[in-house]
């Protein structure tokens, strides 16, 4: 349900700022890195301790002109975070996870020098973890796995410069909620 709402709260404010469409930010040729730091963990709850989604994606665009102002971009994503259960007793759990990925995104101008964009990320989730402590009698283990993600979001970059924007992404993923920075590499 919190994902629910984090998304509508974004498509307001989004449609409360659309009075014309501008310029398009991002367009044909555009490179942009985004770094973010996310909130609102979505792989792990109830830790005691834990990294942060921290993710660095780079997007491309690649077609220009849909729905008169808007684009198409493609690029790669690499998400990190961790989370460490302590049970007592001398027992605790850590687990990790990497997303490698690929994000498609259409994007659609508002308002000058602001970017918005809705999208999908398709990943793969490499996950490890181990036990320390002996909660089972001399029974400790660690193992890793890996399985698909699949991720939807809306975000916006604010841009400052020609070449700075701060970035705010709401969706599913490793985070509900991400903040950060980007910068915009090509045109």
């Amino acid at each position: 349900m919190k994902i629910k709402n984090l998304l509508v709260t974004a498509l307001c404010l989004v449609s409360l700022v659309a009075a014309n469409a501008q310029t398009p930010s991002f367009n044909k040729g555009s490179g942009v890195l985004n770094l973010t730091i996310g909130f609102g963990n979505g792989l792990y709850s109830g830790t005691t301790s834990s990294v942060p989604p921290i993710a660095a994606s780079y997007e491309v665009g690649i077609v220009d002109n849909i729905a008169e102002k808007g684009s198409i971009g493609i690029g790669g994503y690499l998400g990190y975070t961790s989370a460490k259960w302590d049970f007592g007793y001398g027992y605790s759990v850590k687990s990790s996870d990497i997303v490698i990925g690929v994000r498609g995104l259409f994007h659609y101008p508002f308002v000058d020098k602001l970017d918005t964009y809705a999208g999908l990320l398709l990943g793969y989730d490499i996950n490890s973890w181990s036990t320390t402590g002996t909660a089972f009698e001399g029974i400790s283990a660690s193992n890793s796995y890996g399985g698909l993600k699949i991720g939807i979001f809306a975000g916006a970059r604010y841009y400052f410069s020609d070449m700075f924007a701060g970035v705010v992404e709401v969706g599913t993923g490793l985070a509900y909620f991400n903040i950060g920075v980007a910068l915009k590499l090509s045109k």
